[in-house]
């Protein structure tokens, strides 16, 4: 009788509250996996994601393009990106085409950023080994509706 009693106990008041604590104990966790990596290299987690797409970019981009590209939609790019310009990690130009704009590319300094950080790869990738190709497809899927959902 005390393991019914036990199961009847709600520990969440709904999915929708359920989904937010697994993603945000899921986060930390993740965080935790991969934060020594990322910070023997000095950066933060939004100012590696500007550089992998500067670095998969075949031209350079401009500070409104990089936005729509992060994962991370609430970010300050351009504080971002001044951060990676200040530490030699991205350069701007002003654009060829449109002189009121700004272009951002990686310098070789970003590249060996990257480079060393991919050095640690397979230790990342086994966060999420136990996932196959197509549940990580989905849970991707399910992850941006969930980032464009915000209001």
């Amino acid at each position: 009788m005390l393991a019914n009693d036990i199961k009847q106990i709600k520990s969440f008041r709904s999915e929708h509250h359920k989904v937010l604590v697994n993603i945000q104990l899921t986060n930390f966790w993740i965080l935790e996996q991969v934060k020594s990596i990322i910070e023997n290299e000095n950066i933060t987690y939004q100012q590696y994601n500007i550089l992998c797409i500067l670095r998969n970019s075949i031209i350079p981009l401009s500070t409104k393009e990089l936005s729509k590209r992060m994962l991370d939609k609430m970010s300050d790019t351009s504080r971002l990106i001044d951060r990676l310009v200040l530490k030699g990690l991205a350069e701007k130009k002003i654009s060829m085409i449109d002189k009121r704009l700004v272009d951002i590319s990686i310098t070789q300094k970003g590249m060996d950023t990257l480079e060393a950080i991919d050095e640690h790869n397979e230790k990342i990738d086994k966060i999420t080994e136990n996932l196959s190709t197509e549940e990580l497809q989905l849970l991707n899927r399910f992850l941006d509706n969930l980032h464009s959902s915000k209001n």
